[in-house]
């Protein structure tokens, strides 16, 4: 060790404008990354053969899954915004990919049916979204992509603690705006 690094202060002890995140340890910034470069990856893609973007793709997924979901389903399940789902679905109607149709338990709820047509589409692009999952995870071995699974998994229902930290930190240290933040959040 150099005096230099000896001498160098803990970020702690730095002036606030000094203090900065240390990417190279700052998980989210990692997962934000990959999750862009894999998505982006696979839009330029997935629009240049099958004429779809991601958000298409991420609705046909579901849908191959499930047979038929709402848009808030689809939306509680991967996280976008339920106007950019309902836009999605509209788009995928007008190309005769779903059709939709009232949810037999509750008839006031519409639902999106994957057609014949979508899920040809689905499987045509599914061999390409493996074939890149298995691309991306060819650095690990089946143990590490099993504990990697696990994690995520793990890390994944972690997420409504982090936005009750968060909530908490706002409420704490900026009170006024934490409110507005809060109820935007109940929306």
């Amino acid at each position: 060790m150099t005096k230099k690094n000896a001498s160098k202060p803990s970020d702690a002890q730095l002036p606030a404008a000094q203090r900065v995140v240390d990417l190279e340890h700052y998980v989210p910034a990692y997962l934000t990354w990959i999750a862009n470069k894999l998505s982006r990856g696979a839009s330029q893609y997935y629009l240049d053969i099958f004429d779809v973007g991601i958000e298409t793709w991420r609705c046909l997924v579901l849908l191959a899954i499930e047979g038929s979901i709402s848009a808030q389903q689809i939306s509680r399940v991967i996280g976008m915004d339920k106007g950019s789902i309902s836009r999605c679905l509209k788009s995928m109607q007008e190309r005769g990919l779903i059709r939709t149709e009232l949810d037999p338990s509750d008839g006031r709820l519409r639902i999106a049916v994957l057609t014949p047509q979508g899920r040809a589409l689905h499987d045509q692009i599914m061999g390409m979204a493996l074939e890149r999952e298995r691309a991306f995870l060819s650095v690990l071995d089946r143990g590490e992509t099993d504990l990697l699974l696990n994690m995520l998994r793990r890390l994944h229902e972690n997420l409504p603690a982090v936005e009750t930290a968060t909530q908490d930190y706002a409420a704490k240290h900026f009170p006024k705006a934490a409110g507005s933040s809060r109820r935007k959040a109940e929306d």
